[in-house]
């Protein structure tokens, strides 16, 4: 199975496979309004708005595996737009560990350089994933977004079609 086939809920649609995404640059990240690091929305919008012309999305999965999430992901996600000023793609509430995991994390977690299987431990986790899906670096929830900047601008940079 390629990450391509994997099915997500966005907030403002039926779901759909992350297909329409291939050739771009993703950063997938598990967001929790009433987490002490929500304050990382405005940097992943921040990221999305700097390089989106050049082929960077950032998806969002909001997740209440923590208890720091809302009770919907209507909610979560009008609360990332209207706090954070969020424009990136939003998901509905899923886990992201245990059996009932959103299969797209169990691939992420399953395919990530340096954390093979491991359980994400806290909300903010992210995946950076290259155009083809052969790279997928993972990074800690207290890491700041911008410490991402020279993977995104070295994967924005090769021309993988």
């Amino acid at each position: 199975m390629s990450i391509y086939d994997i099915e997500v809920k966005p907030i403002d649609s039926k779901p759909t496979t992350l297909k329409h995404y291939e050739g771009e640059v993703l950063v997938i990240v598990n967001t929790a309004t009433k987490c002490g690091l929500a304050g990382q929305f405005k940097e992943l919008e921040e990221l999305y708005q700097t390089y989106k012309d050049r082929g960077l999305v950032v998806l969002g999965f909001p997740s209440n595996q923590f208890k720091q999430e809302l009770s919907s992901g209507d909610e979560a996600s009008t609360a990332c737009r209207t706090t954070y000023g969020v424009t990136f793609p939003m998901h509905e509430i899923e886990p992201v560990n245990g059996p009932d995991a959103n299969p797209l994390f169990s691939y992420l977690k399953s395919h990530s350089k340096g954390f093979l299987g491991e359980a994400i431990k806290w909300n903010f986790t992210k995946f950076l994933v290259s155009r083809d899906s052969q790279e997928i670096i993972r990074y800690a929830s207290t890491q700041n977004p911008e410490k991402m900047i020279p993977d995104i601008e070295r994967l924005l940079a090769r021309r993988e079609h």
